[in-house]
């Protein structure tokens, strides 16, 4: 009697020479898929085929298998999109509250440099009247010099004016 060589690779006891009953089934043809959303009809499996025989019948837990295992997947997937999802609008927040931090500086920055800008501008009005004024007294105080210069001249004037009669 020969012994199985992989029987202690298979542990579940299958192996590729098991499916050769899957293989030399009579295969049946396959029922067309319909949609149960709206359906009035009570005979519809809402997805879950009725097995026929004893070969289809492995074949249909297989099916409802790997239907399970797509459902388990997509519920997965989904959980995964929601963490993402949660995850972006967390950044998100995250990001809109570092943004108003950062705007409530500037606004405090701008509105300092705004009552600085004020300051400066009141000091250099100031500066530019004390500027008109000095330049008038130095207007006045040069006319002043320029009339002491010519009195000697005018005094002598008056002078060689009345020799002169």
């Amino acid at each position: 009697m020969l012994s199985n060589p992989f029987s202690t690779v298979f542990h579940s006891g299958f192996t590729p020479w098991d499916c050769h009953d899957l293989l030399l089934a009579k295969p049946t043809s396959p029922k067309p898929v319909t949609s149960s959303i709206g359906s009035d009809d009570p005979d519809q499996t809402h997805g879950k085929e009725k097995p026929v025989s004893g070969d289809s019948n492995r074949g249909v837990t297989i099916m409802e298998e790997r239907k399970r295992r797509r459902m388990v997947s997509n519920r997965e997937s989904a959980r995964r999109s929601r963490m993402r999802k949660q995850k972006h609008s967390e950044n998100l927040r995250n990001q809109l509250n570092l943004f108003r931090v950062e705007n409530r500086e500037l606004n405090t920055r701008l509105q300092f440099l705004m009552n600085h800008c004020n300051c400066v501008q009141t000091e250099n009005d100031w500066l530019r009247s004390e500027r008109t004024l000095l330049c008038q007294k130095l207007s006045n105080i040069s006319q002043f010099m320029v009339f002491q210069q010519l009195q000697p001249l005018s005094s002598a004037w008056s002078c060689n004016n009345l020799t002169a009669e």
